[in-house]
C-alpha cells in the first residue's frame, strides 16, 4: 500500500514537472521571438532612420483557455496532442503604421534562418466576412531546454493601427452581447471596417509620396550627413564606443 502511494506521488510529481516545462517552453518561445523582433526594429531604425513597428503585445494562453479550445475542437486531452494541434498558445501581435510595413516586417521575420514558417493567412488581401483584416503567421521556433530541444509553435498577427482599433472594438462588442450581436450593429461594424481600409490605403499613399520626396530631396542632405560622420561628428543615436569603433574601421 505504501509502495503504491509512493508511486502515485512520484507520478504526480513528474506530471507537475512536465506541465510546468510545457508552459515554460511557450514563454521561452515568446521571449525568443520578442528578442528577434526588437533586434529587427532597432536595425531598421538605425539603417533606415524609420521604425515600422508601433506596438508589440505578447501572451501565453491560460491553461483554462487551452482546455476550452481542446474541448471545442475535439482534440485529445494530452500534452502531445495539445502541442501539435493548438498552435496559438504563444501569440504575438505587432501593430504597424502602414500597410507596406506589414509585408516588410513579415518578410524580415520569415527570412530568419531558425524560424520555420508553417502557415501564412493574409486576411488583408482576403478579409473575413465580418471585415476583419490582419496578416497571420504560424511559425515554429526552437527552444533549447537543459536536456532537449523543443520546436514551439508561435502565432504572429501583424496589422495596422486602424485594423487593430477596429478588431479591439469588435471584440468588445461581441463580448458585451455574448456573441449575439444585432444584425444592424454587424452591418455598421462591416462599414467601419471598410472605412478603416480606406484610411489605411490613403495613409499608405501619403507614406509612399513622403518616401519618394525624402529620397529625392534628401540625397544631398544625407550625403552631407555621411561626410560629417566621417569627419567625426556624431549624427546617429548610437553609443559612443560603437561610433568610435566604426569610425576607426572606416579610417
Amino acid at each position: 500500500m505504501e509502495t503504491m502511494q509512493q508511486n502515485n506521488h512520484n507520478q504526480l510529481k513528474e506530471l507537475k514537472i512536465e506541465l510546468v516545462r510545457f508552459m515554460m517552453s511557450y514563454k521561452f518561445a515568446l521571449d525568443e521571438m520578442n528578442t528577434k523582433i526588437n533586434i529587427l526594429k532597432q536595425e531598421f531604425q538605425y539603417i533606415h532612420d524609420y521604425n515600422p513597428i508601433e506596438h508589440v503585445k505578447s501572451r501565453v494562453k491560460s491553461p483554462e483557455s487551452i482546455v476550452k479550445k481542446v474541448d471545442t475542437k475535439g482534440y485529445q486531452l494530452s500534452l502531445d496532442s495539445i502541442r501539435e494541434n493548438v498552435r496559438d498558445i504563444a501569440g504575438i501581435r505587432i501593430t504597424c503604421s502602414f500597410l507596406s510595413d506589414i509585408y516588410k516586417l513579415s518578410e524580415m521575420i520569415q527570412n530568419q534562418k531558425d524560424i520555420k514558417v508553417i502557415e501564412c493567412k493574409d486576411y488583408i488581401k482576403n478579409p473575413k466576412l465580418n471585415g476583419y483584416r490582419s496578416l497571420h503567421l504560424i511559425v515554429q521556433i526552437p527552444v533549447f531546454m537543459s536536456d532537449r530541444e523543443d520546436h514551439i509553435f508561435v502565432e504572429i498577427q501583424i496589422r495596422t493601427i486602424a485594423m487593430d482599433f477596429w478588431a479591439s472594438l469588435e471584440h468588445k462588442i461581441y463580448y458585451k452581447y455574448n456573441k449575439e450581436v444585432p444584425v444592424q450593429m454587424k452591418t455598421e461594424l462591416k462599414e467601419a471596417a471598410e472605412s478603416a481600409t480606406l484610411l489605411d490605403m490613403k495613409m499608405e499613399k501619403l507614406h509612399q509620396k513622403m518616401k519618394k520626396l525624402k529620397e529625392t530631396d534628401g540625397f544631398e542632405e544625407n550625403n552631407s550627413d555621411f561626410q560629417r560622420l566621417l569627419s567625426g561628428t556624431k549624427q546617429l543615436s548610437l553609443p559612443n564606443d560603437f561610433l568610435a569603433a566604426s569610425l576607426h574601421l572606416i579610417n
